[in-house]
């Protein structure tokens, strides 16, 4: 009997290739290593300019807000956390949600885990990140009192959950931006105003405290306040404010995880 040749015709040549749980490790970090590489590729500074973005906005709101808050203790360093914590979360809600699309090609040519995508997009965010705090454990080191082992762990922890907060916004943005395209320019919107709906050039101490919770809703904030306490004063917040911060945390995971369950298998539709 003649060989079986496949044809463009013949399903079997046009499956994808299903990979093994044990390969889905290698997968994800080969995805961070070329989005990596992909970003920084051809560019003189390569990983630095990651950091100038919020360094530079730095220096930029501190020559004009310095003066307006110079009375307010520790404002140098509440703003340079603000602002990395700030760029973590729209660095990594960008990428996430245009991950699917700009990834999309692999989702044809392998068997596995849409979400994997998703999950490994917020990785040149989550390697800023990592930079930021050397660099901020450094300057706490050098210049003022170091956080004690408690605190740092406090913090990983505040991190953690932020990251959980940015999958889960990627998780539903992700998909129904397939549908959707005008939703990136939608987010865009979002985030402007978010960045002063968060106390980051602003001390949340000089608004009245009957709109403090509403600032609050807004997910970055009580993250920033949260991570500013524990690294600059030391002080952990209290029980009730960490249940609020898990509390928002769960719920954003779970309702982007349950839109992203619902519309992903309809996602090739849209690709």
């Amino acid at each position: 009997m003649a060989p079986r040749v496949a044809t463009t015709a013949d399903p079997a040549a046009r499956s994808p290739v299903s990979l093994s749980g044990r390969h889905l490790a290698g997968f994800a970090w080969t995805l961070i290593r070329t989005d990596f590489k992909t970003r920084y590729h051809g560019t003189l500074a390569g990983f630095f300019w990651a950091l100038l973005k919020p360094l530079a906005m730095f220096v930029v709101l501190m020559a004009v807000f310095s003066y307006i808050f110079a009375s307010t203790p520790n404002y140098r360093v509440d703003l340079i956390i603000g602002l990395f914590l700030w760029d973590f979360f729209t660095e990594g809600t960008k990428a996430g949600m245009t991950s699917l699309h700009a990834k999309g090609f692999l989702l044809t040519k392998a068997r596995f885990p849409s979400w994997l995508v998703v999950v490994t997009s917020a990785s040149n965010a989550l390697i800023t990140l990592g930079a930021f705090f050397l660099i901020i454990m450094t300057y706490l080191t050098l210049v003022r009192h170091p956080p004690g082992p408690v605190a740092i762990a406090v913090f990983f922890v505040y991190l953690l959950q932020y990251f959980l907060i940015v999958l889960g916004i990627s998780l539903a943005t992700s998909v129904l931006f397939l549908r959707y395209r005008d939703l990136n320019q939608v987010w865009d919107v979002v985030t402007q105003a978010g960045f002063f709906i968060a106390p980051i050039i602003y001390p949340i101490a000089i608004l009245p405290e009957r709109v403090h919770f509403y600032l609050y809703v807004w997910p970055p904030t009580p993250v920033i306040q949260f991570s500013r306490a524990v690294l600059v004063t030391g002080a952990v917040p209290t029980l009730r404010a960490n249940l609020y911060l898990a509390a928002v945390t769960g719920f954003i995971l779970a309702v982007g995880a349950l839109v992203f369950r619902r519309c992903a298998p309809r996602a090739a539709e849209y690709l």
